[in-house]
């Protein structure tokens, strides 16, 4: 029987740093913020909050060896890469990068709005693997009061393939409305609240904070105002 883990890392917990044209959020230890005891949860190891200003962005650089999940909730990103791939993520696009062997990119804001995004980063089944890429239009707000398949292992239910053993799916739940997540006994669960506000069997959840369950049950999420979440099944 496994242990029950119900831990909630709260918004207002996690690593900050402004730096002008980058105002970041990090659940847990990434670059300049180290914090022992915030490693990441199971295979998922960064989840960032970024809002980045009109006309700016990050400059080229590499990356090797992880599953990266980038989802607009608002604006645009120009994303250019080492693979020849180009493109505009906008809210209802889920984008991937396998880094594999290694990848550089570009991530750029060319509106005369913020871009506000997470980006996700999840550790791959194994090292060294070739570089790839993947982009789809996926609106959770389309379909709302349904869990949308973003991401898994197979690209089922239209998804986008990742090389992990895990399921993301997003939400966007009217107020007053309730969902629950699915029962799978040996797995387990990270909401994030992208926005809004929710109830988590008693747990309050606000825009930004993350919970950690296990799966031994399913559980009941009711929003207490319309709100946006991305639910990650992990091995």
């Amino acid at each position: 029987m496994l242990f029950v883990m119900w831990n909630l890392r709260k918004a207002s917990e996690r690593g900050h740093f402004d730096h002008g044209w980058l105002d970041t959020w990090h659940s847990f230890s990434f670059g300049e913020y180290y914090d022992p005891d915030q490693m990441g949860f199971r295979v998922l190891r960064v989840i960032n909050e970024d809002r980045v200003a009109a006309a700016t962005g990050f400059p080229t650089h590499p990356h090797r060896d992880m599953e990266i999940l980038t989802y607009v909730l608002s604006g645009s990103l120009e994303h250019k890469d080492s693979l020849g791939n180009g493109s505009v993520i906008r809210p209802g696009d889920i984008q991937r990068m396998t880094a594999g062997t290694g990848i550089t990119h570009s991530e750029a804001n060319p509106a005369q709005e913020p871009v506000h995004l997470l980006q996700i980063w999840i550790l791959p089944r194994e090292k060294r693997l070739t570089p790839g890429y993947e982009q789809k239009h996926l609106p959770v707000r389309e379909t709302p009061g349904q869990w949308r398949a973003l991401a898994n292992a197979t690209g089922s239910g239209g998804a986008i393939r990742l090389e992990q053993d895990i399921q993301l799916s997003g939400l966007l739940l009217p107020s007053g409305k309730k969902i629950s997540t699915p029962a799978h006994p040996g797995r387990f669960g990270w909401i994030q609240v992208a926005r809004g506000k929710a109830d988590a069997d008693g747990t309050v959840l606000h825009a930004g904070d993350g919970l950690a369950f296990d799966l031994e049950k399913a559980h009941t999420v009711t929003a207490q105002e319309d709100c946006e979440l991305l639910f990650f099944d992990l091995p």
